[in-house]
Formats: C-alpha cells, sequence, structure tokens
C-alpha cells in the first residue's frame, strides 16, 4: 500500500503538499508542450485548413473534458476523504461506481456525439470549407472519449489516495506515443486529420490499459473483482453531487475567457498576436499554484475523513505557505524573461506586439501572488466539500473580469485586461476567505463527517 498511495493523515504537512504538487506540475507541462507539438505537427504538414478543422472541436473537447475531470475530481475529493478516514471498503464501492457509471456515461455521450457530430459543428459555426474535415475528427474524438472518462476517473482515484506521480507517467505515456503517431499517420502515411485522431485515441486506449494494468496489479485499495461491480447509489449520489459543481466552476473560466477574447479581438490583430502570447506564459505560471491547490484539496480531504480538525487548519496554512514561496520564483523568471518570451512567442520584426506584451507582463508578474491565494483558498474549499463556494466565487471572478476588460482594454490596451485580472482575484480571495472566517465553528463541527 505504501507504494501505491500516500497517507497525509500523518508526517509533515509541507512536504506532503510539494511532494504531491511536483508531480502534477509536471504532467502539466508535459500537457501544455504536447498540445504545442501537436499544433505545430498538424500546421506544418497538413497546412491551415485542416488544422482549423481540429481546432473546430476544441469548444466541444472542453466541454467534454471538463465533465470527465469534474466527476473524477467529485469522487477524488470523497476517495480521499474515505483514505484518510480508513474505510477502505467504503472507498473500493465509490471507485467502482464512479468506474461503472463512467463506462454508461461515456458511451452515452459516444453514441450521441457520433451521430449529432455534422449537426453540433454547424451549431458553432464552422466554415462549410472545412466542415467535412472538421466533422471526421469530431467523431473520431467521440470514439477517443470512451478512453479520456475513464483516464480522468482512474487518475483522479489515483490521486484521492496520494498517488499523484503515475498519472504523470501514464499521461507521459499518451503524450509520447501521441506525437510519434501523428509523424506517422500525417507525415508517412498521409492520413490527414483521420492520421491526427486516430494517434490520439490510440495513445489514449494503450494510456488507460496501461492504468488498469497498474491498478489491477499495486494497488490493492482499487483493485475490483466480479463482486465489486456494482453501483452504490448513495455514493454516487455524492459524487454527481461534488462532480457537476466542479464541472460548473472549470467551465465557468472558459466561458468567460471567450467574452474576454471578444473584447481583445476587437482590438485588431496586433493586440491579438500579443494577448494570446502572454497567454501562453501565463498558463506556464499558474500550474504550480493550481497543482499546490489540488495538494492542499487532497491533504484537506484526508484529514477531514480523519477526524483532524488541527492538521485540516494546517493544511490552508501550510498549503498557502508553499504557494506564496511559488510566487518570488515565478516573478524573478517572469521578469528576466519578459522581453526574450515575446520575441519567441511573436513573429519577427513584431515590435508593437513584444511591446505590449512586455508591458502587460511587467504587471502581471506582480499579479501572480493573487493566483497563489486564490488556488489554494480553493484547494481548501474543495477538501472540505463546499465546491459551491469555489462555482460562486469563480464566476463572481470571471464576470467582473470580463466587464472591466470590456470597459477598459479598449482605452488603455491589453494592460488593462491585467489589471482587471487583479480585482477578479481579489474579489474572489475576499468571498472565499470570508466565508470561511463567517462560518469557520460550523466547520469546525463538520469534520469527520461523511455525508455533509
Amino acid at each position: 500500500m505504501a507504494k501505491s498511495s500516500h497517507d497525509m493523515t500523518r508526517g509533515n504537512i509541507l512536504i506532503h503538499i510539494i511532494r504531491y504538487a511536483i508531480p502534477m506540475i509536471l504532467g502539466n507541462y508535459l500537457q501544455l508542450t504536447y498540445n504545442l507539438a501537436d499544433s505545430v505537427i498538424i500546421s506544418k504538414f497538413l497546412g491551415e485548413n485542416s488544422l482549423a478543422a481540429c481546432s473546430a472541436s476544441n469548444p466541444v473537447m472542453t466541454l467534454m473534458i471538463l465533465g470527465a475531470s469534474g466527476l473524477g475530481m467529485g469522487a477524488s475529493i470523497i476517495m480521499a476523504r474515505l483514505y484518510g478516514g480508513k474505510e477502505y471498503g467504503k472507498l473500493k464501492r465509490e471507485f467502482a461506481s464512479t468506474f461503472l457509471f463512467g463506462i454508461i456515461f461515456s458511451m452515452a455521450v459516444f453514441i450521441t456525439g457520433f451521430i449529432l457530430a455534422d449537426k453540433i459543428l454547424i451549431w458553432i459555426n464552422t466554415p462549410a470549407e472545412i466542415l467535412k474535415e472538421a466533422s471526421l475528427y469530431l467523431r473520431i474524438m467521440f470514439v477517443g472519449f470512451l478512453f479520456t472518462f475513464q483516464y480522468n476517473i482512474m487518475s483522479h482515484s489515483l490521486r484521492g489516495i496520494g498517488n499523484s506521480s503515475m498519472p504523470v507517467v501514464f499521461l507521459g505515456i499518451s503524450c509520447g506515443l501521441n506525437i510519434l503517431m501523428d509523424l506517422l499517420f500525417i507525415a508517412v502515411f498521409k492520413m490527414g486529420v483521420m492520421g491526427a485522431g486516430l494517434a490520439t485515441v490510440i495513445a489514449e486506449a494503450i494510456s488507460v490499459g496501461a492504468c488498469m494494468l497498474y491498478i489491477y496489479g499495486r494497488v490493492d485499495l482499487l483493485k475490483l473483482t466480479t463482486k465489486d461491480m456494482h453501483i452504490d447509489r448513495p455514493l454516487l449520489k455524492q459524487t454527481l453531487a461534488l462532480g457537476s459543481v466542479t464541472a460548473l466552476q472549470q467551465a465557468a473560466q472558459p466561458v468567460g475567457k471567450i467574452f474576454i477574447q471578444s473584447a481583445i479581438n476587437a482590438q485588431g490583430v496586433i493586440t491579438i498576436g500579443a494577448f494570446n502570447a502572454v497567454c501562453r506564459v501565463d498558463d506556464f505560471a499558474c500550474i504550480p499554484a493550481q497543482s499546490i491547490g489540488s495538494g492542499i484539496m487532497t491533504c484537506t480531504a484526508q484529514n477531514r475523513g480523519a477526524g483532524d480538525k488541527n492538521r485540516v487548519k494546517a493544511a490552508i496554512s501550510k498549503g498557502l505557505l508553499v504557494a506564496l514561496c511559488y510566487f518570488p520564483i515565478i516573478f524573478t523568471l517572469v521578469m528576466l524573461l519578459k522581453g526574450p518570451l515575446m520575441v519567441f512567442l511573436t513573429p519577427p520584426g513584431s515590435f508593437e506586439m513584444i511591446a505590449m506584451g512586455v508591458e502587460y507582463l511587467s504587471v502581471k508578474a506582480w499579479i501572480f501572488v493573487l493566483a497563489c491565494i486564490v488556488n489554494a483558498i480553493q484547494g481548501f474549499a474543495r477538501g472540505v466539500g463546499k465546491m459551491h463556494i469555489s462555482l460562486i466565487s469563480t464566476i463572481l471572478q470571471i464576470g467582473i473580469r470580463a466587464i472591466l476588460v470590456f470597459i477598459f482594454v479598449p482605452r488603455f490596451g491589453i494592460v488593462a485586461e491585467a489589471y482587471a485580472c487583479a480585482i477578479g482575484w481579489i474579489i474572489q480571495a475576499v468571498y472565499e476567505y470570508g466565508y470561511f472566517i463567517v462560518t469557520r465553528k460550523k466547520l469546525e463541527m463538520s469534520i469527520g463527517k461523511q455525508g455533509d
């Protein structure tokens, strides 16, 4: 059990959170790097239309992934709580229920999506000249969802018992195979967007198979037998309640960013290019804070299950300390590298675009401290099962941020988006922190209870 799980109810909480966060940081960086490589391969060998055809599916795929990730995170929180409370039999029932529901749900999504792929793409205004390729690619992605869903369930389940390392291994397998098969199917076999889609599906299938073999061979807590193959309805109900709120909270960000992007798009090509470049830097910069927040979530949930109020309190205080220690690192890196990064991420000779991006990053570097604070508090909120607090605060944050962008970006440029982001994060942090200050006594009484 020691090698396949990580008990955070004993030992140094700082070390637990750092040990948990590092593999997640590496995995998220790996995912971003793969996404970039995938786009480059498709663009280089297939051209702009094929790249656009694959990209047209992104909104649909994002919603599918958010649904899988939301359910997986809901299950992860429950499993972490059960693991902390040493309720291993109930933990296995939770995994079985989520796994079986995942098969049913992903099959329903696959069948529906496969039939309606053309109509879905028409609904999201996909240009006619790329509709055929986009439809083929999206149908293949719906096949891949059968594997994507189960990967999310299994990886979140492993994280729930403190194992954040192995999901990164399986993600690495998937990303590496995907890039190799992209090159094989696209560059060698000339299979076009079908090759790109098949590369993704095959890589995901192999990764899921490897993950299942690992769980069956090494993780007794999650090893299912035929007698385990049934759905525990009360546990599934809890999982769906937590997971649906998480999915909505995660969906609020990309929906809000669509409105922000529309305001940016109205400012012209140079502004669009500068903003897209700084967003790539922003994505990389925020990953460690998000991963630390996930570590706080799991540590909090495990100790809540164990009924240890002191360690639950320590999870947020020490987790916040870890997050704040990251801030001077990212601040220094962004301030030192903002110029070279903009040169690297923009076309040659784009001096105005580079200047815009450097100005933006000069402000945003200071604001990353708020990302550290917000992600830490959000991780704690999830760990104690208060998913609605994350949902409400995220809607407040992205809503206010979008409104401010529409008002001020036309007057002051993209640097106004950085200030809008800061205001949104401050409001989110104040709301979340204020909630826990007001309800701290009630929260302390709930620690150790399983059904709230």
